[in-house]
């Protein structure tokens, strides 16, 4: 594979568009990237915005390309992999279909097995992703190499020994946005509920999600010992505390994340 390699997303959506930002003139030339969907009005704004090729002949682009990104629904899966598998000899081919085993597509492939399985999370639109990933046998280092810094382009990455695992990490890191998402709507409305305007209200729910987030980023001290710092015994931080325990709190959350994880493992076997 080149230094520069050539790079061939099929599917152009939001997450395919925020990996364009993160790798064009990092990883490799805005030339050596070529993006195939079916929606023209797509393909002309990611020519414009960040000067990639556009194409609409799937067999070329694909047999001409280094590494292969399927960013398209999983429903649309099926088709693009008979499209494509004729076409694959040493490409490194990275989904981030999700729900779609590794097995599901190389057998879609015709048993092609350079496969990396990816799943990114809302946050690497901004470039704050963490995706979880797996690679078949079949894939070399140097492949392997090259889909962590394609993925790194939008976050944070985490390789996992068994693909199960993934059904976890869509648990926690996939759906997880979501439940952060749903408490600070409690934290809002419960703001305003005890006098706050709704601007202030919002003001101060996401300033402090966001400072706490980065203070437990950047500190080697476990969440819980920050949590217990910022805890008086006796004060209003620990009568709140004690309010989250008596409403059971912390397995609400552990629910959360079983049921999103059995529902991943779920679409997964029916996919």
């Amino acid at each position: 594979m080149s230094q520069q390699p050539n790079i061939t997303f099929i599917g152009g959506g939001n997450m395919a568009a925020a990996l364009i930002k993160g790798l064009v003139n990092r990883f490799t030339p805005a030339g050596n990237i070529n993006v195939i969907d079916v929606n023209p009005q797509t393909l002309q704004q990611l020519s414009q915005q960040f000067g990639v090729s556009v194409d609409r002949d799937v067999a070329d682009a694909v047999a001409h390309c280094d590494i292969l990104i399927l960013a398209v629904k999983p429903q649309q899966i099926a088709p693009v992999l008979q499209d494509i598998a004729a076409q694959l000899r040493h490409q490194l081919v990275i989904s981030i279909a999700a729900g779609i085993r590794t097995a599901e597509l190389s057998a879609g492939l015709q048993g092609y097995a350079a496969v990396v399985r990816a799943m990114p999370n809302m946050p690497a639109l901004i470039g704050r992703g963490m995706t979880g990933m797996f690679a078949m046998p079949g894939v070399s280092a140097e492949q392997r190499l090259h889909a962590d810094t394609v993925m790194a382009a939008v976050g944070k990455t985490l390789w996992l020994q068994a693909e199960q695992s993934l059904d976890a990490v869509t648990g926690v890191s996939g759906s997880g946005p979501a439940f952060v998402f749903y408490f600070m709507e409690a934290m809002q409305q419960a703001a305003m509920e005890v006098g706050l305007s709704t601007a202030d209200s919002k003001l101060l729910v996401l300033e402090t999600v966001a400072g706490a987030a980065q203070l437990a980023l950047q500190s080697d001290d476990e969440v819980a010992l920050l949590r217990e710092r910022v805890t008086s015994k006796g004060g209003t931080t620990f009568a709140g505390l004690n309010s989250l325990q008596q409403d059971d709190f912390c397995a609400a959350i552990t629910r959360a994340v079983q049921a999103a994880t059995t529902r991943s493992r779920e679409l997964g076997e029916h996919s």
